[in-house]
């Protein structure tokens, strides 16, 4: 009814708060009567928009499938809006009912528990539009004067900590019910841009309790048997006791009690106190990572609880499946860990007091992710993340944690792998998808972000400064990291430069192009020198740096004899010591292996059950992946050792995605599906096999249409491999034949 821009000028004319003095985790609750109209309801639209989080209701019904609205974004400069049509709801009189949380505005967030980040406290804002058949409009705002605040049934809601929630009619005293406090016209600064939201995160999966475990303290263990991020549903009917508490965690501790350690300060806790309402309940302003919930305060019945999967809404595009099913339970690990990180931003992890938007954790994971998903929209809004974020920098450093908590100078947050997100993620959106308005959009920024890392390098070209290098290897701590991480945070610099070039030439800023280019040739010079001895090895060794420096600086051709110096490194160690990479070599190491000539080797390290290894995890019960390769150790016992000397928190997510990364090797390396131009215009099909996998088959459903590879070996070496393509495809097959493919499905048989 209302086109964006004026939508986006009643919104900033309608925000409002209240005066309450600034307590963490309140909710604020509003309300407006709508009365009936001259005549019925033709056409009515709800545009809504909060600092801070909310919920809205007409009638006691939720608008909207969307959660955690108006969404996470970069407050000072961008805000999201929400519209529902609420015609049919609007028949008659109705009460809108707004909730108002704190969220990530000013809510308790960050590892740093912090408050009031973004403001003092949360405000809201709506316009809801009305035309009647008889032709007559009616506009009512936020600001109306019969608007009006109502009591909360919240003692608390945050993130981290979880919900306290008094049913309506509920027993009991609240000595932390909150007092009423008026709305007043919100005055504080508004965001720069409104815009209307382009991703929603959704409710999804339904997952049943698979085990109940009645304890002899009164508590019931409840296993939802997968690990996830998401929401707790209750029936409040079958609470026989006054309120029923609901913790969080992982994993179980020995003794079968939950295991909470892991969450550091987070409560991940919800309390809801049973009153007159029926109906399924749910919280609004939180979510958890959790496989396992502890019930207290009533008995066990089934169908008190269930979970439900809770992650931003994106078409699922891939799929893949195997003859080992051990290799299967790894490809859901990694596909259950995006669901729950892709929660407004990329996050670190869904449980403890953290799930931050790093930077560095979604760059290694994005193309794996963006084969499971279809993930153009997410990555575009967390591309504008960091660029908004960077504006409130003048060196033009990007956060390593986005949208960005505080300026993004030299230290954590100017960190040059957690950075490189700014080039990777507009590239993997142009060869994934086939658009290059993320290039168009980012290459301001993109450039800033170089051009800063140059100024610092300085004459070297290189960059030497704060960097975490191939973050979480094993067998190595930060402050050895610390000595050694140049070879990693240079490779990504040079890839940074290379980058830079290509979207300069797409995008036509021939001057940007000639220059780019020249400082990647003398960052490739600098790299040889700095790292590489004479007979073209890696003079500081580690698998981290063969693995950056053999996918991102060395080229196979042109650096021919160092390249395979170098790899012949990697190789020796890899047969030696297994896999020793971290979050960054790891995405690249199986890739590296195979174009390198090792295929068996790859599959090796891929089956291996030694940790570090992923089917390690996956015969320990693992259903996501792990921060740590070795999160649990051998002897069955927590990793809960601190990240430093100098911290006193341990850092042990069981769902964290950037070990994840195999996926990608699954995806374009056993099955095969590679694009051969941006978007899968023209396809690569050259799968890899082996006898261990059996068979393998998926699906990629691309800009283009669905790309389908099934294979299956026989134990007799006959290979049969069915390809299904929606354009001009290369099929090359073990055997070393290649064969042209046009749209449609082929067959293939060979011996090897």
């Amino acid at each position: 009814m209302m086109g964006n821009e004026e939508t986006v000028q009643a919104l900033r004319a309608a925000f409002i708060t209240t005066e309450r003095p600034y307590r963490e985790g309140t909710v604020e609750v509003f309300e407006q009567a709508i009365e009936a109209g001259p005549a019925p309801v033709a056409e009515a639209e709800l545009a809504i928009t909060a600092l801070g989080m909310y919920e809205a209701e007409l009638d006691g019904r939720k608008l909207g499938e969307a959660f955690l609205t108006p969404g996470f974004t970069y407050y000072p400069y961008d805000l999201h809006y929400q519209v529902y049509d609420v015609t049919d709801a609007l028949a008659a009189c109705a009460t809108l009912r707004v909730y108002l949380g704190q969220g990530w505005y000013c809510g308790r967030f960050t590892c740093e528990n912090e408050t009031q980040i973004w403001g003092e406290r949360p405000a809201v804002s709506w316009v809801l539009r009305i035309r009647y058949e008889d032709g007559t409009e009616r506009c009512l705002t936020a600001r109306d004067a019969d608007v009006v605040a109502v009591p909360s049934p919240y003692d608390y809601a945050g993130l981290y900590d979880g919900e306290v929630y008094w049913a309506r009619g509920a027993a009991g005293e609240r000595p932390d019910a909150p007092a009423v406090f008026p709305p007043v016209p919100f005055e504080g600064a508004l965001p720069e841009t409104i815009e209307p939201s382009t991703t929603s995160v959704t409710l999804h999966e339904t997952l049943e309790p698979q085990q109940v475990t009645e304890r002899a303290d009164g508590t019931t263990i409840v296993d939802f048997g997968q690990n996830m991020a998401g929401i707790v549903e209750i029936d409040p009917a079958l609470i026989e006791g006054a309120a029923l508490t609901v913790r969080h965690g992982e994993l179980l501790n020995p003794d079968g009690s939950l295991y909470t350690a892991n969450l550091r300060t987070a409560r991940a806790t919800i309390v809801y106190h049973k009153g007159e309402e029926r109906g399924t309940w749910r919280p609004r302003f939180t979510y958890m990572g959790f496989r396992y919930v502890e019930l207290s305060g009533t008995p066990w019945r089934p169908g008190l609880v269930r979970a439900r999967a809770l992650y931003t809404d994106m078409p699922r595009t891939g799929t893949f499946s195997c003859g080992d099913e051990r290799v299967n339970r790894l490809y859901e690990n990694q596909l259950w860990t995006q669901r729950s990180n892709y929660v407004e931003v990329p996050t670190d992890c869904p449980q403890r007091d953290e799930r931050q938007g790093y930077t560095g954790d979604g760059h290694a994971f994005a193309r794996t992710a963006a084969y499971n998903y279809d993930t153009e929209a997410f990555l575009e809004k967390f591309l504008k993340d960091v660029r908004m974020s960077q504006r409130d920098n003048s060196e033009g450093y990007v956060a390593a944690s986005v949208p960005a908590t505080g300026p993004a100078g030299v230290g954590f947050v100017g960190m040059q792998e957690w950075a490189s997100a700014d080039t990777i993620m507009p590239e993997l959106i142009y060869d994934q998808f086939g658009d290059r308005a993320a290039f168009e959009a980012q290459y301001d920024s993109m450039r800033a972000m170089v051009d800063c890392k140059l100024k610092h390098a300085g004459d070297a070209g290189l960059w030497f400064g704060v960097n975490l290098g191939d973050w979480l290897a094993p067998g190595h701590d930060i402050a050895w990291a610390a000595q050694h991480n140049a070879p990693v945070s240079c490779a990504f610099m040079v890839n940074d430069l290379r980058i830079m070039v290509r979207a300069a030439e797409l995008l036509g800023h021939d001057e940007d192009a000639a220059t780019y280019r020249g400082h990647l040739e003398r960052a490739h010079g600098a790299y040889r020198a700095a790292f590489l001895d004479e007979d073209g090895r890696l003079k500081d060794f580690y698998q981290g740096a063969a693995v950056m420096a053999l996918a991102l600086v060395l080229d196979r051709e042109r650096d021919a004899d160092t390249w395979k110096a170098v790899f012949a490194q990697l190789v020796d160690d890899v047969r030696a010591n297994g896999m020793q990479t971290g979050f960054y070599a790891t995405a690249h190491l199986l890739p590296v292996l195979v174009e390198g000539g090792e295929e068996r080797l790859a599959f090796d390290v891929l089956f291996s059950t030694d940790c570090p290894g992923w089917l390690y995890q996956v015969e320990r019960g693992a259903t996501t992946i792990w921060e740590r390769w070795d999160a649990i150790r051998p002897d069955g016992t927590v990793n809960e050792e601190r990240t430093s000397d100098q911290s006193s928190e341990n850092m042990v997510s069981f769902n964290h995605y950037a070990f994840g990364s195999v996926g990608e090797f699954l995806y374009r390396y056993v099955l095969g599906i590679r694009p051969l131009e941006p978007g899968f215009t023209s396809v690569l099909i050259e799968p890899h096999v082996d006898a261990r996998l059996g068979h393998a088959e998926g699906i990629y459903r691309s800009r283009v249409g669905e790309i389908r590879v099934a294979w299956e070996l026989a134990a007799d070496g006959a290979l049969s491999v069915e390809v299904e393509v929606p354009a001009p495809a290369v099929v090359r097959l073990p055997d070393g034949t290649e064969h042209e493919a046009e749209p449609g499905s082929h067959r293939y048989a060979v011996r090897l």
